[in-house]
């Protein structure tokens, strides 16, 4: 691409790819994909977006395709790769100046200049950090600026690459710049500190700018630069200064203005500051064991005591107790119970540690989190009454400890507790004693210290387990407290409640739960107050089954917020879940109503998956009766399945375990049941951690009516199996050989007809013999279904593998025989060894050689099923096959267990037919000995008998002693 000519065309190009209008817009776009592989075009490119005059819209775009370029085409190896020549003069180009103007535009140029760095420097490309150096040192304000925006993005992608290549480099680079970035940093600072004492605030935004791009720039160089940098004294010196340096823009915040453009930037700095120290703890937790001390005293001061106020900020707060958090649970900073199994350096980290965490201290910090952070604010309260609803939501869904203030100071509160707790506990226990008996409704702090008060013990409750006689304290005060219906005592209500369910599956007396319900059905009445979710007893909650199910319905249909909305039905599917089949009477209204949420929730696909689980429940406790659900359930599941729908993205796992359990829970096969399993060809396809549960699909259809399903999907089952098998793991392999191992069991007959395609490989890996016992055991079990229940349709299958194999018959069926003899020990299910005895019995009685000459390995396979299935009768002192099965027996379920499923029922009747169920293998063996000495005499059955070890012919002639 000529540069000259080509520029002007690019440049029109350029411009009508910014157009609003589709029509000029789309050829655009394909003639620069065109174009992406032209040599030279990513040089037109950098002519555009570093000519100022052009349109800024323009410049962006060429910035845009220039950065995708170097992704795609950089790389020697990359298809169209670029020109070692291009490169260079690109190269070159790059950093011929940084004077871009505008800001978004400046930070696209240094985000590729990074990226070529990435792979090019230092070896390609010694000439970039000389470069940046230089021009950061310039005295032009937007030059310098630029150089160092590009210098941190530079840095930051050399710091990012992990290889140990990579990392030498990157040691070395930091090692000839580190005291030119102290330099930079500390000068860039001084500056700015200077501008702010003289009230010019514009050049103090500049120089703060600076200060910000300088101390990024450090951060990944002192985090990432060095191998072990505490021997680094210029690193320490830095670290060490970072504490000053922080105090002193604390304290500059005092005299900024809250709206002045400097106080974002200020406390952006502030942050960096203690990413700073948090990053180099994290990565070098020794090295940092000189910052110990001075750490805990700077986060404690600020966030602990009255040293922080007036300049303390809520990220900050946050950073600060992250700090201590990490410095208290370090597992480097932990001596081993043995303390001569310690390093001196974590011995040394603990001393500090110790030494710090003194009793006032600690009890210090314990209060202040409690009575200053666990406060509910009036914020909070105003929220609380004007929107329950909100309030809840924002206190229990952030998960994100590290990042807001609340859950960061309960998760410091409980690591502190957990670190120092025999100091801690008689601290907490006192300040609970303080509070007992009535309070004064009109004093709200005192309201406010008790639910702080009580949220700590709540949090401890593992910790405080032997200290606090919890069921004591209920029926002596929190009982009572539950019933206070002031409105003013509503936090405490609430509180109390979360405060049970904190302890309830730690130390809480069964015969109290009654009484527990009973409040917990008073308070349902207050639709401000949290839903608990409670561990339970099934016989004492169903007395308040009905009043709670129609309670927790009402407020289901009640809330707005799709977050209340998922947290209600979590509750109903716990309720629904523990009590099974009990809750039949109470659903109608909840069946009624959950379409219309469904509808509801379109744009929120996790409500949508609360619906799945509470209908997964549903489904479970309904039983059989769920069939009435099918209307609504069907459309739901294919929907939640069908992997062209965008919502499967969040619905497929949710959807797959609902169609499972319908499954194994309808009575019989409907025609739109049977419609939804289009969806699982898709499905396979995808080979995603979900293929389990489509395997399971799969057989629930078998079990529930395999010929109608058989007849429809067989075929494209087969298919999808046959590709599965090509690129599957072991666990997937034999997944799929269930499958057919189950249709094999149901439909004898039809069965290896209709998975004909897979049977050779099953038959040539057990003459090969398959090396994973697991696969090879399954092999078994199919190939044992064939040859006892369908033995046409096996000798059509051997002469088949004779012929692909280009041997005799008898060669294949003899070296089947002893493959399958030798490998009996990969078999360890009872049921697939006694087959296995079955089908080679089958065998006799026979002329043929071969399987003569093999006898004495079936017969040891069938004295080893005799020892597996023979159970000896105490009374009679005989022998009876207890795999043996006469007739149906409905089992008896404990409230423990869960009732059988329709496919449970199905699968015993299946039992019922199966050979292994109902032929005593004790009478089969002694049947077919027979048939052969009947065929071959008496002399020539007992020469073939000598062919047995003695022993094994003992043990089988007592099992067959009552014949």
């Amino acid at each position: 691409m000529d540069l000259n000519s080509a520029s002007t065309v690019v440049l029109q190009v350029l411009t009508q790819a910014t157009s609003q209008d589709t029509a000029v817009l789309k050829p655009a776009e394909e003639q620069l994909k065109q174009w992406e592989t032209q040599p030279g075009f990513y040089s037109v490119l950098l002519n555009i977006f570093t000519n100022h005059s052009l349109d800024v819209n323009v410049r962006w775009l060429a910035v845009l395709y220039f950065k995708n370029g170097i992704d795609r085409y950089w790389r020697r190896v990359a298809p169209h790769a670029l020109s070692e020549e291009e490169k260079t003069s690109l190269r070159a180009g790059l950093i011929t100046n940084f004077n871009e103007p505008v800001n978004q535009i400046a930070t696209q140029i240094s985000v590729l200049i990074a990226k070529v760095a990435r792979v090019d420097c230092p070896r390609q490309w010694p000439e970039l950090i000389p470069t940046l150096v230089e021009s950061v040192k310039v005295q032009d304000d937007l030059q310098q600026h630029r150089a160092l925006l590009t210098f941190y993005h530079v840095t930051k992608t050399l710091a990012s690459k992990r290889l140990a290549a990579d990392r030498k480099l990157f040691y070395d680079l930091t090692s000839s710049i580190y005291s030119f970035a102290c330099s930079l940093w500390n000068h860039h600072t001084d500056t700015f500190l200077q501008q702010i004492c003289t009230g010019d605030e514009a050049a103090a935004a500049n120089s703060l700018e600076r200060t910000l791009l300088s101390l990024k720039v450090l951060r990944k160089l002192t985090v990432h630069g060095f191998v072990e940098p505490h021997w680094n004294a210029e690193v320490m010196g830095f670290l060490h200064a970072v504490f000053e340096r922080l105090k002193q823009f604390l304290e500059c915040s005092r005299s900024i203005r809250a709206e002045s453009i400097c106080r974002d930037r200020l406390e952006k700095t502030i942050i960096l500051f203690t990413k700073v120290l948090l990053d180099f703890l994290d990565q070098h937790p020794f090295s940092f064991t000189a910052l110990i001390q001075r750490s805990l005293e700077f986060s404690v001061s600020y966030v602990f005591t009255e040293a922080g106020e007036g300049v303390v900020f809520e990220q900050f707060i946050v950073q600060c107790m992250n700090l201590i958090k990490m410095i208290v649970k370090n597992y480097a900073y932990k001596p081993s119970k043995n303390i001569e199994d310690s390093s001196p350096e974590t011995l040394e980290a603990h001393k500090i540690k110790t030494a710090f965490f003194t009793y006032p201290t600690l009890m210090e910090i314990c209060r202040r989190l409690v009575t200053h952070y666990f406060l509910l604010t009036k914020e909070e309260l105003t929220m609380w009454e004007e929107d329950p609803e909100s309030f809840t939501v924002e206190e229990t869904g952030g998960d994100s400890w590290k990042y807001s203030l609340r859950p960061c100071t309960e998760v410091l509160f409980i690591d502190i507790f957990h670190e120092y707790n025999q100091t801690l506990t008689p601290v907490l226990l006192e300040m609970v004693h303080s509070l007992q008996g009535s309070t004064n409704m009109e004093n709200t702090n005192a309201i406010l210290i008790k639910d702080a008060v009580y949220n700590a013990v709540g949090l401890a409750a593992y910790e405080l387990f032997d200290s606090v006689d919890f069921d004591q304290w209920f029926k002596n005060q929190l009982l009572a407290e539950l019933q206070v219906s002031h409105d003013r005592y509503k936090p405490i209500r609430r509180r109390v409640i979360w405060l049970i369910g904190q302890w309830i599956s730690v130390k809480f007396k069964s015969d109290l739960r009654p009484v527990l319900y009973e409040a917990i059905r008073n308070l349902l009445q207050d639709r401000d107050l949290v839903v608990n979710d409670f561990e339970f007893r099934t016989d004492q909650f169903l007395p308040y089954l009905e009043s709670m199910f129609t309670l927790l319905f009402q407020l289901l249909q009640e809330v707005t917020q799709c977050d209340t909305k998922m947290h209600v039905l979590h509750v109903l599917s716990c309720v629904i879940e523990r009590v099974n089949m009990q809750i039949r009477p109470y659903v109608g209204c909840l069946v009624q109503y959950l379409p219309l949420l469904w509808k509801q929730s379109e744009e929120h696909n996790m409500l949508r998956c609360a619906i799945l689980t509470t209908l997964i429940h549903l489904v479970q406790g309904l039983g059989a009766d769920s069939k009435n659900l099918y209307p609504f359930l069907l459309p739901v599941i294919q929907l939640s399945t069908d992997v062209s729908q965008p919502p499967h993205v969040y619905l497929l796992e949710d959807g797959l375990e609902l169609w499972l359990v319908t499954l194994e829970n309808s009575p019989c096969l409907t025609p739109e049941l049977l419609r939804i399993f289009q969806n699982m060809s898709a499905l396979l396809e995808l080979s995603s951690e979900n293929l389990k549960n489509c395997f399971k699909i799969i057989n629930a259809y078998i079990f529930l009516s395999s010929s109608e399903f058989l007849q429809m999907y067989a075929a494209d089952l087969c298919r999808s199996f046959c590709e599965l098998l090509k690129d599957i793991t072991t666990e997937g392999q034999v997944q799929v050989l269930k499958v057919v191992e189950n249709v094999l069991k149901v439909n004898p007959v039809l069965g290896p007809q209709m998975f004909q395609p897979l049977l050779p490989s099953v038959f040539r890996g057990i003459i090969d013999g398959e090396r994973y016992p697991v696969v090879m055991s399954t092999y078994l079990g199919i190939m044992g279904r064939v040859l006892l229940q369908n033995a046409r349709f096996f000798s059509l299958l051997l002469s088949q593998m004779a012929c692909e194999l280009g041997q005799e018959v008898d060669q294949i069926l003899g070296n089947m025989i002893e493959m399958w003899v030798d490998r009996m020990d990969n078999i360890t299910q009872p049921e697939r060894r006694k087959l296995s005895a079955l089908a080679l019995l089958s065998l006799l009685p026979s002329l043929n050689s071969v399987i003569q000459d093999k006898f004495c390995g079936i017969i040891n396979i069938s004295v080893e099923g005799l020892h597996d299935v023979m159970t000896e009768d105490s009374e009679t002192g005989t022998y009876k096959d207890c795999m043996l099965m006469s007739h149906f027996e409905e089992p008896k379920v404990t409230e423990d267990e869960e009732p059988p499923t329709e496919q449970d029922k199905r699968k015993k009747m299946l039992a019922l037919k199966d050979p292994v169920h109902t032929v005593s293998l004790q009478q089969f063996i002694y049947e077919k000995l027979k048939a052969q000495q009947e065929l071959l005499g008496e002399q020539g059955f007992h020469a073939l008998m000598e062919t047995v070890d003695t022993e094994i012919v003992a043990q089988l002639q007592e099992f067959l002693q009552v014949f």
